[in-house]
């Protein structure tokens, strides 16, 4: 009865309520709910090991306007159950209103209180009247300098969340309706990770059905992070009762590569072609570390070793240029488009090539503030950050958690399970992946120090571990990201710190560098010409991106 009422309230507030819109010409403005303000239509958010979700402000992509948070949902017997009520308003932590982006401090206050005595205080509005309140979380630690590497609490999430999967797994039915084949491989494969024997059966389970599995549908979509499973299973086992399964998906997979080395939507026809919207990497790179995991299986094929040879060649062509696009585009630009770069990092770490390797883990660890967008969502975005991020190393692994680790503690429930927690408004969301169960994506990230798997690093990473140095300087290419309407910073650095930037290793530093020096007045092709005559690769290619943006400026440069 009390899910019932507490879903039943949630509905009204979510949808009974009108929906905040801007008038023409009129700036969006976060609604004040202790004044009868209102939310729109967007999706609302957990909140964290609380047992509450919320509804949160949000726009241009990011939460940093919001102030306070509506209740939303309250889970029967979470911390949250009699304390919280759908409709209250949480305006603050630790008796402090919010002074800045409402969703961060919320999270940041989860991470304190689980660090220390589990005591996380809000400043609660309900029906006029506003007073402090204390939810009891768990005691978990604090996150280490290399988290999740040398991590007490990411270890003991990882125990809960693989105890908390295995329930529900365990009832198969209920587990298995409307569960998409791409979080149900995910979540196997984070089962196998534990290590843990009592999970065998349920594993064995699992691979036998991926094993098996065709569609009709999107195949593309799926047959990568099946054969990444049953890969890993025979490998982690000796079970080879599902080889001839593997076998299947490795082969059709191949041979449903287009001319050039890509997939789409669905595989190529025979002529090698692919339809609808063409070349597609999203799909394209978990096939292909798929084949690849298949082939150390031990499947073996000519077809196999030619479809890997052609779709890490057309890949490959992105290294040091920028972010692997949507299919056979220009470099995205940016760090990250959607987990492709840390996908790709995986890939070429499994194909020993320590310069892609390098270049697309490097390319993922900056890309901290790009990860809660992504073409239609920002699933594949999360699902393939610290995997790709960690062939860095623990320093870089944990220099990018400090970043991310609000987001961790957030989108983590209470019963140490994940769902997929959606972009904020103004980034691209199709609602899609509404409803997934996201834990075997996150559990994968907190068994990177067992590595237990082939993913996960159970070989020694291709590329050497960044010093803090080059760690520092990764981190460092990530500042200054503009979210829609945001300020170009760099448009605020000295020529100097412009010039500095065309010769950084990122694409993405050069080309924002190269854009803002192209505005300004000034005579800088003579500097342009010292940084082309450079024996460095990324240098010589800042100089060319600068001499194009100043356009007619640069034709002295021509005879270089």
């Amino acid at each position: 009865m009390k899910l019932i009422s507490s879903f039943t309230l949630a509905l009204s507030v979510l949808f009974a309520w009108p929906a905040l819109a801007a008038k023409p010409g009129e700036t969006l403005t976060p609604p004040d709910f202790t004044k009868g303000g209102r939310p729109d239509e967007a999706h609302d958010w957990t909140l964290g090991p609380t047992g509450a979700r919320g509804w949160i402000f949000t726009s241009r992509g990011h939460s940093r306007d919001a102030r306070q948070i509506l209740v939303t949902k309250i889970a029967p017997g979470s911390p949250a159950d009699g304390v919280l009520a759908v409709g209250d308003v949480i305006l603050g932590v630790n008796a402090e209103p919010f002074a800045d982006d409402a969703r961060v401090l919320f999270a940041k206050a989860i991470t304190a209180a689980e660090a220390e005595t589990g005591a996380l205080r809000l400043l609660r509005w309900r029906a006029g009247k506003t007073d402090t309140v204390e939810l009891k979380l768990a005691v978990l630690g604090g996150y280490s300098a290399n988290a999740p590497y040398d991590c007490a609490k990411s270890g003991r999430i990882f125990e809960l969340g693989c105890a908390s999967l295995a329930k529900r797994m365990a009832d198969e039915k209920n587990y298995t309706k409307q569960l998409n084949p791409i979080p149900r491989a995910l979540n196997a494969l984070a089962l196998l990770a534990s290590g843990d024997k009592e999970n065998l059966p349920l594993v064995k389970r699992e691979a036998q059905w991926a094993a098996d599995f065709t569609t009709d549908g999107y195949l593309s979509w799926y047959y990568g992070f099946l054969m990444m499973f049953v890969s890993e299973y025979v490998m982690a086992t000796g079970d080879t009762s599902v080889m001839p399964g593997l076998t299947r998906l490795a082969l059709e997979t191949a041979r449903g590569q287009s001319g050039v080395g890509t997939w789409g939507h669905r595989f190529a026809t025979s002529g090698g072609n692919l339809s609808g919207y063409g070349a597609m990497n999203a799909p394209g790179l978990p096939l292909t570390i798929g084949m690849v995991l298949a082939r150390e299986a031990g499947v073996s094929h000519p077809d196999l070793d030619r479809a890997i040879t052609k779709a890490a060649g057309f890949l490959r062509w992105f290294v040091h240029k920028g972010a692997v696009p949507y299919g056979d585009h220009l470099p995205f630009p940016a760090h990250e488009d959607n987990g492709k770069c840390a996908a790709a990092a995986v890939l070429f770490d499994l194909l020993g090539d320590r310069e892609a390797a390098e270049f697309f883990a490097k390319m993922a660890a900056a890309a901290y503030s790009e990860r809660e967008r992504g073409h239609t969502g920002n699933y594949f975005n999360i699902l393939w950050a610290m995997q790709g991020v960690a062939r860095c190393g623990s320093l870089t692994s944990g220099a990018y958690w400090q970043e991310q680790s609000w987001y961790y503690d957030l989108v983590r429930t209470w019963d140490t399970a994940w769902v997929y927690q959606g972009s904020p408004v103004g980034a691209e969301e199709h609602g899609a992946y509404k409803g997934w169960d996201t834990s075997g994506s996150h559990l994968l990230d907190y068994a990177l120090p067992l590595k237990s798997l082939r993913l996960t690093g159970r070989k020694a990473f291709t590329m050497p571990p960044l010093n803090a140095a080059q760690t520092a300087a990764v981190i460092a290419a990530g500042r200054d990201f503009a979210f829609k309407d945001d300020a170009n910073r760099y448009e605020q650095r000295t020529s100097e710190q412009l010039l500095a930037g065309l010769a950084s290793w990122s694409p993405f530093v050069r080309k924002r560098s190269a854009e803002s020096l192209g505005k300004r007045q000034g005579d800088f092709v003579p500097a342009l010409l010292k940084l082309l005559a450079s024996t460095d690769r990324d240098t010589r290619y800042g100089a060319v991106e600068a001499l194009g943006a100043l356009g007619q400026r640069a034709d002295a440069a021509a005879p270089q």
